[in-house]
């Protein structure tokens, strides 16, 4: 990537929506050039997706908790069966295998207390566990979805 395709990303991570004209306009660009750089982007599988932010409390999952899992085995069939399980649940919008003393920890945006218990069963059922614990985020102070980029030298 060199300092205009960091361009155009910087400015398509802040508004996917925008035409080619409207992002060559921004970096500096004639159109036919930077659409062909964003479509290299994108069959480079640097540009993985375009998606509208929605607001979750706008639209009933206000609720944000922070799921921290410690796993009493790491055999590939149980592997197998918590990853199936844990991307077949809606509520789940991340989900990382970490190091350390936690093995998986995962974000969860539901509406309410209630909502959680239920989400919380289907978890405890779909794999064994050795143990759960869930945080709850009181108030977000910082959400982006930009990747901080630099050119390549």
């Amino acid at each position: 990537m060199d300092e205009t395709d960091v361009k155009i990303l910087n400015v398509l991570q802040r508004n996917s929506a925008l035409s080619p004209k409207d992002v060559a306009d921004q970096v500096g660009m004639d159109e036919r050039s930077c659409a062909d750089r964003i479509k290299a982007l994108e069959d480079d599988g640097i540009i993985v997706g375009r998606v509208a932010l929605v607001d979750p409390r706008k639209t009933g999952v206000g609720m944000t908790a922070f799921v921290a899992i410690t796993t009493p085995e790491h055999s590939e069939e149980w592997l197998q069966q918590f990853h199936s399980a844990v991307m077949s649940f809606p509520e789940v919008v991340e989900f990382y295998r970490m190091s350390g003393q936690v093995d998986y920890l995962m974000r969860v945006v539901v509406p309410d207390i209630d909502a959680y218990d239920v989400f919380y069963k289907k978890l405890i059922a779909a794999a064994k566990l050795k143990d759960v614990s869930s945080t709850f985020a009181i108030e977000r102070i910082k959400y982006t979805t930009e990747i901080p980029l630099t050119a390549e030298e």
